[in-house]
């Protein structure tokens, strides 16, 4: 089979030494064709490479004008503001999109890449799951040279182009912030470290600890997901900390504000009491009381860059091959949540 070379019904066929017309119908799920052969069939494709046939018309030149968007979520207003910055540059470039989300599971992750994949789609943007090990099912894509981006959480070791920001830098400036607050006992409340994106801000938590010459403890580390539930849990664990925490930096707006309005049911004054930080700038921030210090994640940015990398590198413009790591702006938001002394 040539490189680039789309594999049809017929090369399936020719393999399984069966008729193009059993391979069609094995594909369909046809219960006329034993489960032996479909799966025969259906491995074979597989091993080919082989992509469902969906827009026929626009394979007669090769593209759809199609791009796959793969989230591991949609309730979330960073994801929405990053669809939001990739659906502006892919109109513009008259592409359609196809958005799938994982619901934070790998299964469900390599079953949406599969189907975008049969479904043709010229390109493919994507955020990994919390619980992703491999990128296994993004190999199809490559091999037929349809070119991936990856944004947030992503895997830089891997030989992949991807749109992030400088977690570690954030995770320690939030840190830091806290320190020149005052504050002697900072909690970190995060998600998965397996994710790129939560490690490199433990990291940089750590690393601003480590700096300032304050000790850390196993206890001042919360790993959880970044739920309601997870919010008030983390709160009222830190409640029976002794001594109590005096800072909080909480890799998410939405948790930070249920541990917030936890902490204050049970009587803590914030900053007064409990100095708090959290991450990604969402309208949440500004609507809670005392409004949330955080740091700034430029969402609709970081799906443009993305997009546009994307689109230049289908028009020939450029080639994202040459760029692995794309660095978006960041920075911290003060605002009363965290601020114990005078500005």
């Amino acid at each position: 089979m040539k490189p680039g070379k789309e594999v049809t019904i017929y090369d399936i066929a020719k393999k399984l030494n069966i008729s193009p017309a059993t391979v069609s119908r094995g594909l369909q799920d046809n219960p006329a064709i034993s489960k032996k052969t479909r799966k025969r069939i259906f491995d074979m494709a597989d091993e080919l490479g082989y992509r469902t046939n969906h827009y026929a018309r626009n394979l007669r030149q090769s593209q759809t004008n199609t791009i796959g968007v793969l989230v591991h979520e949609l309730n979330s207003n960073f994801i929405t503001s990053v669809l939001a910055g990739i659906e502006k540059i892919t109109t513009e470039a008259g592409y359609d999109l196809l958005i799938a989300h994982s619901s934070e599971s790998a299964v469900k992750e390599a079953a949406n890449a599969r189907n975008l994949f049969h479904k043709r789609v010229d390109g493919l943007i994507a955020s990994l799951a919390f619980d992703t090990t491999s990128l296994d099912h993004f190999k199809p894509f490559k091999e037929k040279g349809v070119p991936l981006v990856f944004f947030d959480r992503v895997e830089q070791d891997a030989d992949n182009t991807v749109v992030i920001i400088d977690n570690a830098k954030c995770g320690y400036i939030a840190t830091q912030h806290l320190i020149e607050q005052g504050c002697k006992k900072i909690v970190h409340v995060t998600a998965s470290l397996k994710r790129n994106v939560y490690a490199q801000r433990y990291k940089g938590f750590r690393d601003a600890l480590h700096d300032h010459g304050l000790k850390f403890e196993e206890s001042q580390l919360i790993v959880n997901d970044l739920s309601e539930k997870a919010g008030v849990e983390a709160a009222l664990r830190m409640l029976k900390m002794k001594p109590m925490p005096d800072g909080i930096f909480i890799t998410n707006d939405f948790v930070s504000a249920v541990c917030m309005r936890t902490l204050k049911e049970n009587g803590l004054r914030i900053p007064q009491d409990i100095a708090v930080v959290g991450f990604n700038n969402d309208a949440i921030g500004n609507l809670i009381e005392p409004a949330l210090t955080t740091i700034n994640y430029p969402g609709i940015d970081m799906g443009e860059i993305a997009a546009r990398n994307l689109i230049n590198h289908l028009k020939g413009i450029s080639d994202i091959h040459q760029t692995n790591t794309i660095i978006v702006r960041s920075e911290l938001i003060i605002r009363k949540s965290s601020l114990r002394k005078p500005v």
